[in-house]
């Protein structure tokens, strides 16, 4: 029996007994993607025979969704989701009958590294619209990572991964931790300042959807925080041991000065923390470090407490600004110059909102957001590698700890720069995301999209690094002992590493570079640039999840990627056939006609024919020369 059949029993089942397998958008969702994934586009009619049972049926949303379904598919849903649905209504066929375990989806939509190729932000379609917006925890479909070949010690990390959302996280925590770890030693200058590879990243996710995979990107830093407390408790104990000698000199320890407490001073710093706290441990660190929290929540408690408040300091972080502190009691006052603070949280979309009360406050513009999908079908974890990815996670660190206490010891600093076509392209691309941000979104958009800017150079500045010593770090399967006796020398072969010009002709020679100059390969830069366009999209379905601002929003992520992909010149028939494609109605579309050309984005050149208005094209122009002030470039020698 193939899959129509079997559905067609399953529909007269459903029929005969009046039964509503789809009550909320919870069925509801998975249940298209099931019929269109097995059934295709002959599934449609049986889709509407088990929907409209349901009072609230509505045979153009019903249609809208199963379009969707066709066209973006979920390989995770199959007719025996369907089934499953009916049988907790209390429908039961005979599933070997129907033999649903050797049924294979014609139209397999799977999300394959490939495949990944989505540039749009699907709608969240269901048949009580007002149901969905309600269910916080359901996160549309939205882009992933375009599949590329990143430096091996990075590959290896995101192949760890089981799914594309997975192995997305995988690189934006690798790259948050790893930046972390770098975080002075390498720069570059944008905005006629100097900035560095601190990230601050927060992934969004259902419960259970895979984002505990974050934890093990932790590990590639615990080596550099489990020394940097064992260096501690040393001099703690030769500290108390001095102490201990001077009390027991009786009168004379007073012509002894008293021992100094060493700082503790440590690398990964708890979310769970005060303000003062905060700052403490980052003036113990020299400015450095890292927040890793699996629950957003942990920071978010600890930022609205008495004692907290905090979320400033996060803020001025992300700008590298100085940060101080005076203490009342005692009247000690504490400061350090620059801060190089970086951040990795995870949690569901509930817990977004008690972090960033609103897209107005700063912390929305600063992140770095991806969301996951949440999982549809149960997955058997038995049969997984039996690998122990803590322990290898934690080798990676030390093999990453080893170089990098090298490159510490021998260089002061690494420059990123980029070439005059680089910085065009950047500011090309960027521009075009920034006009369309703040046409659609408003000014929060339009800060955010100035901000993944930074992000991106950052992001270039780790990958650089990462691609240019891939022969100094250990991958793969085949481990070899990397010894670092001559790490300057070893630079000068790195590609894309070169010594600073303003470094002595006889220094070269004598192996004495503190400074190099770091330049990006054509494939990286292209890589971490097209990352672009989802970390937007992403940040547009964080927006949608804080409260409403001053700031009308004008339409869903669904419509400003429709309106984002139209040509110079159209109609609007065009429009609005290309728009029952993606499941837009029509008067959403004639809405945001209306509103662009009252705003002199578009302009009428005859009855229901449109071109985007020269002010619009212009304001792209304007803002590649604003992105232009920005760019990143060499500093000057002074």
């Amino acid at each position: 029996m193939d899959n129509i059949e079997s559905l067609q029993r399953l529909v007269d089942a459903v029929e005969k007994s009046g039964a509503n397998v789809a009550p909320t958008y919870q069925e509801y969702m998975p249940m298209a993607f099931a019929i269109a994934n097995s059934c295709g586009e002959e599934g449609r009619s049986s889709f509407h025979r088990l929907c409209r049972i349901s009072e609230k049926y509505k045979s153009e949303e019903a249609d809208k969704l199963y379009d969707h379904a066709l066209q973006q598919g979920s390989g995770a849903n199959s007719l025996g989701t369907v089934f499953h649905l009916a049988e907790r209504t209390g429908i039961r066929l005979d599933r070997k009958l129907a033999n649903l375990q050797n049924l294979q989806p014609p139209h397999p939509h799977t999300r394959t590294r490939e495949e990944r190729k989505s540039t749009g932000c699907e709608p969240q379609s269901a048949s009580d619209e007002t149901q969905a917006t309600d269910d916080e925890t359901q996160v549309p479909p939205l882009p992933c990572f375009s599949d590329y070949n990143w430096p091996p010690f990075l590959q290896q990390i995101i192949d760890c991964g089981d799914s594309p959302a997975q192995r997305d996280i995988l690189l934006l925590g690798a790259v948050t931790v790893i930046g972390a770890t770098l975080n002075k030693l390498i720069s570059f200058t944008y905005g006629r300042k100097k900035k560095y590879p601190c990230l601050q990243t927060f992934v969004v996710a259902p419960p259970a959807s895979g984002k505990g995979a974050l934890t093990w990107v932790r590990r590639l830093a615990e080596p550099i925080h489990d020394s940097l407390l064992d260096a501690y408790n040393r001099k703690l104990q030769d500290y108390r041991q001095e102490k201990m000698r001077r009390d027991a000199m009786g009168k004379e320890k007073t012509n002894q000065p008293e021992p100094e407490q060493p700082r503790m001073k440590m690398f990964l710093i708890t979310g769970d923390n005060s303000g003062t706290g905060m700052l403490e441990n980052l003036m113990d660190a020299d400015g450095a470090g890292l927040i890793c929290e699996a629950e957003a929540d942990t920071v978010s408690t600890a930022i609205g407490s008495e004692y907290g408040h905090w979320s400033d300091t996060l803020r001025k972080s992300f700008d590298h600004e100085r940060l101080a502190y005076n203490r009342r009691t005692n009247h000690e006052y504490r400061e350090c110059k620059q801060s190089y603070l970086s951040v990795l949280l995870s949690g569901t979309p509930a817990q977004v909102r008690p972090l960033i009360p609103s897209a107005e406050n700063g912390l929305f513009s600063r992140q770095v957001f991806y969301c996951m999908p949440p999982i549809d079908e149960w997955a058997d974890q038995f049969n997984l590698s039996d690998a122990d990815y803590d322990r290898i996670f934690t080798q990676w660190g030390e093999d990453w700890k080893q170089l990098l206490d090298s490159l510490a010891a021998n260089v002061s600093n690494i420059r990123l720069e980029l070439s005059t076509e680089q910085k065009q392209a950047f500011n090309q691309h960027l521009a075009r995301l920034f006009v369309r941000a703040g046409a659609i979104h408003g000014d929060p958009m339009k800060s955010t999209v100035t901000r993944i800017a930074i992000n991106l150079c950052r992001m270039l500045s780790v990958i650089a690094l990462l691609r240019s010593l891939a022969t100094l770090l250990p991958s793969g399967d085949s481990r070899k002992e990397t010894v670092y006796n001559d790490l300057t020398r070893q630079l000068i072969a790195c590609p894309g590493l070169s010594p600073d010009p303003r470094i002595p002709s006889e220094n070269i020679r004598d192996g004495v570079i503190p400074l190099f100059r770091l330049s990006v390969t054509e494939t990286d830069f292209q890589a971490v640039l097209s990352l672009a366009e989802p970390l937007y999209q992403h940040a547009c379905y964080v927006l949608s999840l804080l409260p409403a601002t001053e700031t009308v929003r004008q339409s869903t992520l669904s419509v400003d990627a429709f309106f984002d992909r139209l040509p110079h010149r159209f109609s609007r028939q065009s429009v609005l056939e290309e728009g029952q494609r993606y499941g837009i109605a029509r008067n959403t579309i004639d809405s945001k006609l209306k509103r662009m050309t009252e705003k002199g984005i578009l302009q009428k050149t005859q009855r229901g024919e449109y071109e985007f208005a020269t002010r619009m094209r212009t304001c792209v122009g304007e803002a590649a020369a604003s992105f232009a002030s920005l760019q990143v470039s060499a500093p000057s020698n002074s």
